[in-house]
């Protein structure tokens, strides 16, 4: 499997393109704007789309994917329908943030802890890591040892847990309990900033390494 990071938005949002080598067909993960940035990655690639999936319903995430998804006829799935709320309000969301005219969207399918998702000859289990937004879910693909995981974790630091329904101490738990158990060799794409491992952040990050949990 192929992994592109083709940041998107004003707010550097990482959309991931995953490309199945074997069949040549696609996923895009969280393609919140700048959608011909994303389109000239696949055709880059010559990838062609078969899903579309969402991490969580924060507009630099989910502005325009219900836009992306109906120009290539396929399929949006994610996030948790806990984030509903969040997906309601994209249209105020945008006339705030200065965004194209954006639209509230039900995805075809709603996300829960143990799911599947897949593209090609890919699988990805869901990880469902409430704390950032109530809704939010993780991506994971075992064979490669590489997640998504959106806003929960970052290179040296957390999720913010200041937006509505957010929540420090679940995010803690879910980023112990639902991704350090995948195994500290796991490579991740947070939603913003560059690559890191959960090893690495076990070692070194202020706010979920294992030192600063001791303390």
């Amino acid at each position: 499997m192929k992994l592109l990071i083709v940041p998107v938005t004003p707010f550097m949002q990482n959309c991931s393109v995953l490309i199945c080598e074997q069949t040549g067909q696609a996923a895009a993960i969280d393609p919140g704007g700048d959608l011909d940035r994303i389109e000239a990655a696949l055709q880059g690639q010559g990838a062609r789309l078969e899903k579309v999936f969402l991490t969580h319903g924060h507009i630099d995430h989910c502005g325009q994917s219900a836009e992306f998804a109906r120009r290539h006829g396929v399929p949006l799935e994610g996030p948790h329908r806990d984030d509903k709320f969040w997906i309601d309000q994209l249209p105020a969301q945008g006339v705030k943030f200065g965004f194209a005219r954006l639209e509230a969207f039900e995805p075809d399918r709603w996300l829960i802890e143990g799911d599947t998702v897949s593209f090609g000859a890919q699988t990805l289990e869901v990880r469902h890591c409430p704390g950032h937004t109530p809704g939010h879910v993780v991506f994971f693909h075992a064979p490669s040892r590489l997640a998504i995981v959106g806003d929960v974790l970052f290179q040296g630091s957390i999720g913010r847990t200041d937006f509505p329904r957010g929540d420090f101490d679940t995010l803690i738990r879910s980023i112990t309990g639902r991704l350090w158990p995948l195994g500290d060799d796991v490579a991740f794409v947070p939603g913003h900033g560059p690559m890191s491992t959960f090893g690495e952040e076990r070692q070194s990050n202020p706010f979920v390494g294992d030192d600063a949990l001791r303390a």
